[in-house]
């Protein structure tokens, strides 16, 4: 069984656990508390020399950062669940654009934003507003260019699902909860995109916690 060493609300955490769902993969969560800096414990950084959640330990195999790690078990066990990761050279090719544009042009914005609207006042800090409002600025066209790929397709990389569309839960679903979500509902096959992926079952079994 895979051993998933990660804080179950953290949003890498729970990116991995979310694989593991969609792709009907046993895991047994070990449970590192964040509020008591077990990450950069000795035992931990041996592993994870960067003192980050989650990493993974697969039968002796150790493999850490999520998007590493969800590609792994994709490949790893094809057959179960959805495919996730095309095998086609053009359909995978495909998937690997869908994937930039989530990283570079989605979670790019969006995870500063839930930062300054969630981390820091669980920290009791306030958040710097001008950043906020910079970054939806740059983020709005963004999202623009989203609903016109989707009004032509299903999802980001074609009509299958992909770990590209996947990858934007844990960090979408924050930003959307911090009281942005007319970024999504203001823009139809946006928000008809969101709706699907963020109703699957294997997303609301890990959502609040992995």
């Amino acid at each position: 069984m895979v051993k998933l060493y990660g804080y179950p609300n953290s949003t890498c955490t729970r990116l991995v656990a979310l694989i593991c769902k969609e792709k009907n993969i046993p895991y047994e969560l070990i449970h590192i508390d964040l509020t008591k800096g077990e990450q950069k414990n000795p035992a931990f950084t041996a592993n994870q020399p960067f003192g980050q959640v989650p990493y993974i330990d697969d039968d002796g195999f150790i493999l850490y950062e999520s998007r590493a790690i969800a590609r792994y078990l994709i490949k790893k066990y094809p057959t179960h669940g959805a495919q996730l990761i095309p095998s086609d050279p053009k359909s995978e090719a495909l998937f690997e654009q869908a994937a930039s544009i989530e990283a570079f042009n989605f979670t790019t914005f969006v995870t500063p934003i839930v930062v300054e609207k969630v981390f820091k006042p669980r920290r009791g800090l306030k958040p710097n507003e001008e950043r906020v409002s910079e970054l939806l600025g740059l983020l709005q066209p963004k999202l623009d260019t989203y609903d016109l790929i989707l009004s032509k397709q299903k999802y980001l990389a074609g009509d299958s699902i992909t770990l590209a569309d996947l990858s934007h839960l844990p960090y979408g679903t924050a930003f959307y909860g911090a009281g942005f979500h007319e970024a999504f509902e203001s823009r139809p096959h946006l928000a008809r995109w969101w709706k699907d992926i963020s109703s699957r079952p294997a997303w609301l079994a890990v959502k609040d916690g992995a």
